[in-house]
């Protein structure tokens, strides 16, 4: 790193600032600071876009069949589902694209510079490399600074870093190579915030090269992945398109060759294509997604994009942030060593021997403040506190045990201070503490503040400090930090009057030593428990943070994430690995500290090239990136940036890494019912185009155009959105997540599709068989088109689980599935029966001998499911298939 003088020459700049010529003429070179907008897409782009889809193009071609048929009806409803998918589809491309703009919005306004010498307020956006920059508490960072004067300055960069505590601020030369933004101690970054003392920083940086421009940059990348599902019904639309045309031209080409009429022929052929194009599919799969986007948001999982359901279902990787996501983002006091002994927070300081004093510190030597008006549920005490995140637990400690802030400032009110310097890295107040007697609280770094010491307080009394004091004092402190806790030291030094004009080589030596205090942003009590749900459903859990080594691996000890800390890699260990090698090794580690975007970015992209579905939690800036790149970006609701929620898939209410979990089991149970949905529409078309392919080749006219149509209208639309509200299995989460790459037909969904539109067919070409040998043509066809419909229903039951016995699930325990049988049942019989009704559907009236063989084929695709489910259970094949 470079010494301020250099760096100020290399800009072409002075501490006096540029001239007015010198940043016109950047300006004119660099531009504006400001990030930069991609160029919108049109209402119309967007709209158009929707429609670049196969299944999209089937249905349409579904739409145009339908007419030459003269069915308007089915046109309508097949365009209005197009129609409907498209505009969704806009609706959640501009909301995404508010990403961007809340990015843009977290700049400051207003910016203090220096030049020519003289001091002036400009707006940031005129900001230009070289320009001197004046900060104080309060401000946003205009854009990136190298600093080059830092009085106590302390910047909140938690939305870049990840870090739970303000920055310590220099100007020191930094030693090393590829730093991480959070050890860049010299640096101060365009959107993070100034939250003690003041600073002077060179621009080094504006616009989109700026760390927040890199993370607009990449937001601004146009997005080519898609879902494993859309993967899948892309894959099956282009199947059918090959299949149905096949099939078509081959019905085409045999009546032909008999010599049958070409007009007849090609309304054949037409009706087989209908019969055979899922055109209810993209519709049933939306809605499913949909009524699951409904289900999630009342267990507090906001879904922003509706395929992420689906991709839920099958996350195999969460790449966790720490901060605010598996810790509450809220420094807490953990554990406090004194009179020589180290206890628990929660055990009683009060009555432990010099526990008075070491309160009346940790309260009185502190800046933060209680907000009167409002409360705070993540505190121990309840009160809002306001300040540096450090003292607030220092105060929210003493108010949880009894010892309120506020009266002690009234008893022993504040005289004189030194404020906190991270030269000294101490911090002292004086107060009177009755006429006569001042106290001055001394608080900061233990190694520091120790060596200020010359006594110790004892069971009560201040006796010399001894080198074994100084021993145990050391020892413990270790300990403290070996569990990743943030220590401070405190101190005190009576005088018998009120010190003039105090120093810290007069007022912060001959110091009594009283103890130490352990914080840590601890992890949420209910995450361990969601952690070992995550393991037991094949899930790996994996934290990315911008804490430090020790800290990440010990709040992932905690957690259940590991065991130790042999899988933890940082951010400078993780430069040094090449891509390939990454690649190969990002299985041997669970936690990675001191990260970049950058780094959280590769991790993603390294877990996805080993053919895993990754979902990435987080709340900062800094997440936006990996938010993107993963399959599925979870942003956090109450403590996330506007940015992070903007790329995310899902966002959660409530801020709980224990919602994921949720979430993910509602997914998997979604993906369950949408195969569901497919095997009983698949099977159905698949038995309708069998039909009447043999029927064709036979020399039968089983079934009309219009037959086909009102069988796919009634009997398939309501059945399969009711298998979409089927209930998840009890041992759903105890499954291995599914592989990205397995088929959709997986698990027996292929073999079931096949045997069972076999099924459908052969019983539907029995009955018209028998019926064509015992009654007329008219007779025959109505019985095959209500064999057909009533089988369709009926084996909508047998597809809610491959394995599973019917009598075992529960005949009623889908009462939507009871339902969308009783309507679509309805429907089918009431053109059979209703007069003119009828003649209009060319069908005939049954009578009961008819209707008795129509329900007893309906029921008998019942009968022979459960037999070959039986066949499976018996081989063992049960829980693969389901």
């Amino acid at each position: 790193m470079l010494e301020s003088e250099e760096v100020l020459k290399r800009l072409g700049s002075s501490k006096a600032g540029l001239s007015a010529k010198e940043a016109q003429q950047l300006a004119e070179r660099h531009g504006k600071n400001m990030l930069q907008e991609t160029k919108a897409k049109s209402l119309l782009a967007k709209f158009i876009e929707q429609f670049k889809n196969v299944m999209i193009f089937i249905l349409l071609a579904a739409a145009v069949l339908s007419g030459i048929l003269g069915e308007w009806t089915d046109t309508i409803i097949i365009l209005l589902v197009v129609l409907l998918n498209a505009v969704l589809g806009v609706v959640q491309e501009n909301k995404a694209e508010q990403a961007l703009e809340a990015l843009k919005s977290m700049s400051s306004p207003l910016a203090r510079v220096r030049r020519g010498g003289q001091v002036a307020e400009i707006k940031s956006e005129d900001l230009v490399p070289g320009d001197i920059v004046l900060l104080e508490a309060g401000n946003v960072v205009p854009a990136d600074l190298r600093l080059l004067e830092a009085a106590s300055l302390q910047i909140e960069e938690a939305a870049l870093t990840g870090e739970s505590v303000p920055s310590d601020k220099s100007t020191d030369v930094l030693s090393g190579s590829n730093l991480v933004i959070g050890d860049r101690s010299n640096m101060a970054y365009m959107s993070s915030s100034v939250t003690y003392g003041r600073g002077v920083g060179v621009v080094a940086a504006t616009g989109m090269n700026t760390e927040v421009g890199k993370i607009a940059g990449f937001i601004s990348e146009e997005e080519t992945d898609v879902t494993p599902l859309q993967k899948k019904l892309d894959e099956l639309g282009k199947y059918f398109t090959f299949i149905i045309l096949g099939v078509c031209l081959v019905i085409f080409a045999v009546g032909l060759l008999e010599g049958r009429d070409l007009l007849d022929m090609l309304l054949t052929s037409i009706s087989l294509a209908v019969a055979a194009i899922p055109e209810g599919l993209p519709a049933i799969v939306t809605i499913i997604l949909a009524l699951g986007v409904q289900r999630m948001a009342g267990r507090k999982a906001i879904i922003r994009k509706l395929p992420a359901v689906e991709t839920l279902g099958s996350t195999e990787i969460i790449c966790s942030d720490k901060t605010g996501t598996l810790t509450l983002n809220k420094m807490t006091v953990e554990k406090v060593h004194v009179n020589g002994t180290t206890m628990d927070a929660n055990e009683t300081l009060t009555t432990a021997p010099g526990g008075e004093v070491l309160l009346q510190a940790m309260a009185l030597c502190n800046d933060s403040s209680i907000d009167e008006d409002k409360s705070d549920d993540q505190s121990k005490s309840g009160k809002a506190l306001i300040g540096d995140p450090t003292e607030t637990a220092l105060v929210d400690y003493s108010l949880s045990i009894g010892t309120d802030k506020r009266e002690l400032e009234k008893r022993y009110p504040r005289k004189s201070e030194l404020p906190f310097d991270s030269d000294r890295k101490l911090m002292t107040t004086i107060h009177e503490m009755e006429a006569g007697h001042y106290r001055a609280l001394t608080k900061g770094a233990p190694d520091v503040l120790v060596s200020r010491c010359s006594h110790i307080l004892i069971n009560g009394e201040t006796v010399p400090i001894t080198e074994e004091h100084t021993r145990q004092i050391t020892a413990s402190n270790k300990s403290l930090a070996d569990e990743a806790l943030r220590v401070l030291a405190f101190a005190f030094r009576d005088h018998g009057e009120l010190p003039v004009s105090p120093s810290p080589d007069k007022t912060e030596t001959g110091l009594v030593f009283v103890g130490l205090v352990g914080m840590i942003d601890p992890p949420r009590d209910e995450v361990r428990d969601a952690v070992s749900v995550c393991r037991a459903a094949g899930i790996r859990p994996v934290m990315i943070t911008g804490d430090h080594r020790d800290t990440a691996a010990a709040i992932a000890m905690r957690l259940g994430i590991i065991e130790d800390d042999s899988s933890v890699l940082t951010g400078r260990e993780l430069d040094e690995i090449s891509e390939a090698d990454f690649a190969e090794r990002v299985s041997d580690y669970s936690v990675y500290a001191r990260v970049s975007p950058e780094h959280k970015v590769r991790i993603v992209k390294a877990w996805k090239k080993k053919g895993k579905i990754v979902a990435m939690t987080g709340d900062g800036v800094n997440d936006a990136p990996a938010l993107k790149s993963s399959d599925i970006g979870v942003g956090m609701g109450i403590t996330g940036t506007d940015v992070a929620k903007g790329v995310s898939d899902m966002v959660l209410a409530d801020d709980n890494f224990t919602t994921i979990v949720v979430a993910v089991e509602e997914g998997r149970k979604v993906y369950s019912n949408i195969r569901k949905a497919i095997q009983f529409l698949l099977s159905a078309n698949l038995g309708e185009v069998l039909t009447l392919f043999i029927a064709t080749m036979i020399g039968w006219r089983i079934l009309e155009p219009i037959h086909i149509l009102w069988i796919n209208l009634v009997t398939d639309t309501l059945p399969a959105l009711a298998l979409g509200l089927e209930k998840a299995g009890s041992d759903v989460m105890s499954r291995k997540p599914r592989k990205s790459s397995s088929s959709i037909f997986a698990g027996g969904v292929g073999v079931g599709i096949i045997y069972q539109g076999i099924v459908e067919a052969a019983l539907t070409l029995l009955v018209y068989h028998w019926a064509h040998t015992h009654y007329d043509e008219g007779i025959a066809v109505t019985m095959a088109f209500a064999t057909l419909g009533l089988l369709q229903i009926t084996h909508a039951f047998n597809v809610r689980s491959n394995t599973k016995s019917l009598f075992q699930i529960g005949w009623f325990s889908n009462r939507y599935m009871l339902g969308a049988s009783v309507i679509s049942g309805l429907l089918l019989v009431l053109v059979i029966i209703i007069p003119g009704l009828n003649d209009w559907f060319g069908v005939s009236h049954l009578n009961g001998l008819q209707w008795g063989i129509v329900c007893a084929a309906a029921i008998a695709i019942v009968v022979i499911v459960e037999i070959v489910k039986l066949i499976i259970r018996l081989s063992g094949k049960g829980k693969s298939w389901d």
